[in-house]
Order: C-alpha cells, then sequence, then structure tokens
C-alpha cells in the first residue's frame, strides 16, 4: 500500500467524495473551485479503486486457503 493510500481509509475517501459532491451541487461555488474539487475527486476515486482492489485479492485468498472457488467479473 503506497504512502498516500495509507494516509486515507476507504471510509473516510468515501466521505471526503460524498463532501464534495455536496459542495459541487450546491452551485454556490466558481468554475475554479469545482475543478479542483473534480481533481481532488478523481484522487479519492483513485484511492477507493486501490482499497476495493486490494481487498479483493485478500478474499480471493482467503478463499482459495480454505480450497474453494469463485468467479469474479472485471468491473473494467
Amino acid at each position: 500500500m503506497t504512502k498516500e493510500r495509507e494516509k486515507k481509509n476507504f471510509e473516510d475517501s468515501i466521505g471526503r467524495l460524498e463532501k464534495l459532491v455536496e459542495n459541487m451541487e450546491s452551485g454556490e461555488s466558481s468554475l475554479e473551485q469545482n475543478l479542483a474539487w473534480f481533481e481532488e475527486g478523481m484522487e479519492l476515486i483513485k484511492i477507493c479503486q486501490g482499497h476495493l482492489t486490494d481487498a479483493e485479492h485478500r478474499v480471493q485468498e482467503l478463499v482459495e486457503k480454505n480450497g474453494q472457488i469463485i468467479e469474479t467479473k472485471n468491473l473494467k
């Protein structure tokens, strides 16, 4: 896990994303501010995707240790 992802856990990142969306939807900010929030949101999405990928790998490893086979769909 990278240092950046260590600093922000999944729940904190989702909470911040929700706040950014709320701010942007309010319509009370400038275009420049919305662009800055959008950029921050995109970085948070990358962080969340990384956490989800890590969790998926951990689940697959645990299931394989128990001798079970699971199929996952690649959502990309």
